[in-house]
């Protein structure tokens, strides 16, 4: 590929100037930004180059918040049970919690929202005391458990108290200040503004988020301080005050039970009841209202203002309703997979969407392993992070790469400066196949069925190294390289739109999960609804524990389709069929799937193409004109993913010898009609040859590890 420049993000670094514009000329930079903890030098920012400004509108702001440190953002938090041994317990409220990122309010308005109880039994306990750090319960039950729901001051910014804590930086804690408050509303509009006419080179304001962060509370105890993270938690959103607002906008008072809920809170990967849903809107809202107002005021300055799509990003939702009322420009996203490319190229209401490659140029990963220091392999990394993310972009249009972090940790590994070289130009090339047009695709429209629906369309909530043991994510991965239409949608959807539109539905997840439903299948529509559109030809994959509640004939929903189910102990005594794996015509070969011991067939008419021992892993069902399929797992991969892509074909009546397919499970390819070019990409880490049927006739390449070509037809 030849070289090219533009649409290209480069973390430029005072004190390194040569490397800076050395970097930005061999990686083909238009722009150079600054990261959290760089700054970029006059001779930097007057080399020609645009320049983006990073700003964490909630943090750095540590003289204003000490003096105002009833402003500080706030969470629930509940202390670990306490067994009674008398007629009274002690309850110390931070034992098990970081002291350097909490901190106790212990105002009136606060207390009124603390909430002990009696876990054993369930019930509230009124009476009790409060004083120096401490709850005494008293009239206890001994030999009960207790435990106490208190507010608590957030007194070190959670991304902050990462990067320290990583890069070992020697600097002061820096807290963050809540914009519910008149106060700090007005102070930050005030800082923008003098921070707007302050930095006049600055073309783009990067809003790192806005105003809330994703929940991460930390432990005391270091063997286990990653107590709760959740990426798309509102449980740090909490104060007194909006508490307050929120019961006289939707007309009823929330407790601290009803984001505590017994010590799980509500992690995204569970449903959850309307109250949740109201606040989620009651915060997105604010976060709206109020985020516009710095945004138009950036505006006024001539500046375009671009949001990044991590960290403090809860209330933004980019794929909810009222993500366009903020009038931001671009969006930034931060990507290890290719569902987080999709993510971000999906939201159409903005002119520029980014993403930020990895690794950044920290010292570690965020796994902790070492990345750019002795023992680490930057570019190892740099090519299986681009791997996961090609195969989406040749999919969906990104306008944008970056890197960031600090440029000068690269001097020592010139073998990953010149790995970028190549990503950005691969980059570049690719996207001028977009502008041509839109990338082929197969007939089947698949629709990915959970309970968020659009709202959280390509996102498990989450990066995927967090939660690889998910089955969905490992779905959405998987979707996000293939050549076929997706769409998310929710039971809601189901119910009042219908399925029409659709060839395909995916239900993928454990039971009880935001991803498989959990109580939404008690809905007798959601089954009759789905049972018919499969019966007059659509096709049903479900993935580990689909359709799955309680209370039922059969612990899935829709095994009458699928021609599986999952025994939950109730039919210990009763029969099973055996089963012998047919021919699947190569449909699944190589195919390996983690069997689930309690899954049996309903029907002698179900067929199962793979199989763990005596555990069904892939079946297939007629089911009318339609078609079950059921995996009992999936994990992403070269060979898991041909197989889902076949499932998906076949299920809908479709040939797997189609072309624009490579024959070569470790191979890709994408073709791009009006300007007839077809890309053809390795995904091995060795030499591959594949042959792909094209309307020009077969197409034979060969590729060297993780190369990509280009074939004009």
């Amino acid at each position: 590929m030849g070289k090219t420049k533009g649409g290209f993000t480069l973390p430029g670094e005072s004190g390194y100037e040569k490397l800076t514009l050395e970097m930005a000329e061999k990686w083909g930079a238009d722009v150079i930004r600054d990261s959290d903890g760089t700054e970029l030098s006059p001779e930097i920012i007057n080399a020609g180059y645009g320049i983006y400004s990073t700003i964490c509108i909630i943090r750095d702001h540590n003289e204003w918040a000490k003096q105002n440190t009833d402003k500080l953002q706030q969470s629930f938090l509940m202390t670990n049970p306490v067994v009674a041994e008398s007629d009274s317990v002690k309850i110390d409220l931070m034992k098990d919690f970081f002291n350097e990122q909490f901190k106790i309010n212990e105002s009136d308005e606060s207390k009124a929202y603390w909430q002990v109880f009696d876990r054993t039994t369930n019930e509230e306990v009124k009476d009790w005391t409060y004083e120096n750090g401490v709850v005494t319960v008293n009239g206890v039950t001994p030999w009960h458990k207790y435990t106490v729901n208190f507010l608590a001051y957030r007194i070190w910014e959670e991304i902050s108290m990462y990067n320290h804590t990583t890069n070992n930086w020697d600097k002061e804690h820096l807290m963050q200040i809540d914009p519910r408050y008149p106060e700090t509303q007005q102070y930050m509009l005030d800082w923008m503004k003098n921070w707007c006419e302050t930095h006049p080179a600055t073309t783009v304001v990067r809003f790192t988020s806005m105003f809330y962060n994703f929940v991460w509370i930390w432990g005391s105890n270091e063997r286990n301080r990653d107590l709760f993270s959740d990426w798309a938690s509102y449980d740090f959103t909490v104060s007194p005050l909006a508490l307050k607002e929120f019961e006289k906008k939707y007309g009823y008072a929330l407790t601290s039970e009803d984001f505590i809920n017994k010590g799980e809170l509500h992690a995204t990967h569970m449903t959850c009841d309307k109250k949740k849903l109201d606040w989620m809107e009651f915060i997105n809202d604010f976060v709206v209202d109020f985020g516009k107002k710095l945004v138009d005021l950036v505006h006024t300055y001539g500046k375009k203002a671009y949001v990044f799509y991590d960290d403090s990003w809860v209330g933004v939702e980019p794929w909810g309703k009222r993500f366009k009322d903020f009038g931001f420009d671009g969006l930034i996203k931060c990507v290890f997979n290719g569902f987080e490319a999709r993510l971000c190229a999906g939201v159409d209401v903005v002119e520029t969407h980014e993403i930020r490659l990895h690794p950044y140029l920290f010292p570690v990963g965020l796994g902790g392993a070492p990345t750019f220091m002795e023992g680490g392999n930057p570019t190892l990394e740099a090519k299986g992070y681009w791997k996961n993310v090609r195969r989406a972009l040749l999919r969906a249009p990104i306008d944008r790469i970056g890197l960031g972090g600090y440029l000068s940790l690269t001097l020592p590994f010139p073998d990953f400066n010149d790995y970028i070289e190549k990503i950005a130009d691969e980059f570049r090339e690719i996207k001028e196949f977009h502008k041509a047009g839109k990338p082929y695709v197969l007939k089947p429209r698949v629709a990915v069925l959970t309970f968020w629906g659009s709202l959280r369309s390509w996102t498990c909530a989450g990066h995927y190294h967090e939660h690889p043991e998910l089955d969905l994510i490992n779905i959405i991965e998987a979707l996000s390289g293939m050549p076929f239409d997706v769409e998310f949608i929710s039971f809601d959807d189901l119910k009042n739109k219908g399925l029409d539109n659709y060839d395909v539905v995916i239900n993928a997840g454990f039971a009880g999960s935001a991803w498989s439903g959990g109580e939404q299948w008690k809905d007798e529509k959601v089954v009759s609804l789905l049972t018919e559109w499969v019966n007059n030809g659509g096709a049903f994959i479900g993935v580990n524990e689909p359709s799955a509640t309680d209370g039922y004939d059969t612990f899935f929903r829709m095994s009458h389709v699928l021609g599986v189910s999952e025994d939950t102990g109730a039919r210990i005594c009763h029969g099973k069929y055996s089963f012998d794996v047919e021919n699947n015509g190569a449909v699944v070969d190589g195919t390996v799937l983690a069997g689930k011991n309690k899954v049996y067939l309903v029907d002698g008419e179900t067929k199962v193409l793979a199989a763990d021992g005596d555990m069904p892993t892939v079946t297939t069902h007629k089911f009318g004109k339609g078609t079950g399929v059921y995996m009992s797992s999936f994990k992403h991969g070269e060979v898991n993913n041909r197989t889902l892509l076949n499932l998906i074909l076949t299920a809908a009546g479709e040939s797997t010898d189609q072309k624009y397919l490579t024959d070569n499970v470790n191979t890709e390819c994408c073709y791009y009609p009006e300007g007839k070019q077809l890309v053809v990409i390795n995904n091995a880490d060795t030499e591959q040859t594949a042959t792909v049927k094209t309307d020009a006739g077969d197409k034979t390449v060969t590729l060297s590890a993780f190369d990509t070509q280009i074939v004009q037809l």
